[in-house]
């Protein structure tokens, strides 16, 4: 039986190997938390059909029961058991997945009615990192992971971020490294007029509008959809703010020629700074608070490819620093 939270006061460790995989499976299948690592951000997992498991995830993070999770599955079969997938998601899947791309399909009822925060849409994905499919398939069903953090908080691209910000609320932290897309899936909604796009993320727009033409982006203000809608996210413990020129008091976080204490890129890589976003806004907390600055300043990021994505991310970080 995996341990409960009562049993102890650290999450258990768990490595890249076989011993480390197949703990992880029987922590999902004793109904525990495990926070697992994927290409985009650590997911915060649990069996998506375990009414008590998924329960604990919205426990652990803080999170509002109106906002739905993301599934993570192993091939496509699985997620045509859990949703329909129309002619057009087929092919956005056959584009993307594994990736970081998630996609918002009519729910077939068999996950936990929690994991669709009251919609009867379900939002599902097939990660590429190599040790998330291992888990997937030792596991063999879905598995409700959002990321591995608190509410609200900046998201965990390393196994150290999780134990620091969640600590004993998950059971086991199963250890990849850094992941490498750093920032989560895009999420889209293929509709059948056109395609929505939910949330910009790890997939460019351009890339998926090579495939599928231009997608549509006429969102209901307020109406959380899926995951990563809420106008407030991300956020640091210190104050945000993105562009303008430095002050007196500032933390800056560099992007190219611009320079900084920290940056996300020097070369002005939008790839790597995506890679970068969520681990950087972690150093800057704890060097800020260190230091005793004032604010956090984001250099302007370029709005094209991944660089919507990352001021997506930062305008939602800076909304809530800010309140």
């Amino acid at each position: 039986m995996p341990h409960s939270i009562a049993d102890h006061p650290h999450p258990e460790m768990l490595h890249d190997d076989v011993a480390g995989v197949a703990r992880a499976a029987e922590v999902l299948r004793g109904g525990g938390l495990l926070a697992l690592p994927t290409e985009t951000v650590y997911g915060l997992a649990a069996d998506a059909r375990n009414p008590q498991a998924v329960a604990r995830i919205f426990e652990a993070k803080g999170r509002p029961r109106f906002n739905p999770l993301i599934v993570h599955v192993a091939s496509v079969d699985q997620v045509e058991e859990l949703a329909e997938v129309t002619p057009v998601a087929r092919k956005l899947a056959e584009a993307f997945w594994p990736g970081a791309m998630t996609l918002v399909l009519p729910s077939r009822g068999k996950v936990a009615d929690l994991v669709g925060g009251g919609l009867d849409t379900l939002a599902v994905r097939i990660p590429a990192h190599p040790l998330a499919r291992k888990v997937l398939e030792a596991f063999g069903g879905p598995v409700a992971a959002p990321s591995a953090n608190p509410s609200g908080r900046v998201s965990p691209t390393k196994a150290a971020h999780v134990a620091d910000s969640l600590g004993s609320k998950v059971d086991a932290i199963l250890d990849g490294g850094s992941c490498t897309v750093g920032l989560e899936s895009t999420i889209l909604a293929p509709d059948l007029r056109a395609v929505r796009l939910l949330r910009e993320g790890g997939i460019a727009r351009e890339a998926i509008e090579a495939v599928v033409g231009p997608l549509a982006t006429d969102l209901t203000p307020g109406r959380v959809e899926a995951p990563g809608q809420m106008e407030r996210h991300y956020a640091t413990q210190m104050p945000l703010v993105v562009g303008g020129e430095a002050r007196s008091g500032d933390l800056v976080i560099g992007f190219g020629s611009a320079p900084g204490d920290l940056t996300l890129s020097a070369k002005g890589d939008l790839l790597e700074a995506a890679a970068n976003l969520f681990s950087v806004l972690h150093d800057a907390d704890r060097l800020a608070m260190a230091r005793g600055a004032e604010r956090i300043r984001v250099t302007d990021i370029p709005e094209i490819g991944l660089g919507r994505a990352i001021n997506d991310r930062l305008r939602r970080a800076a909304f809530q620093a800010n309140q």
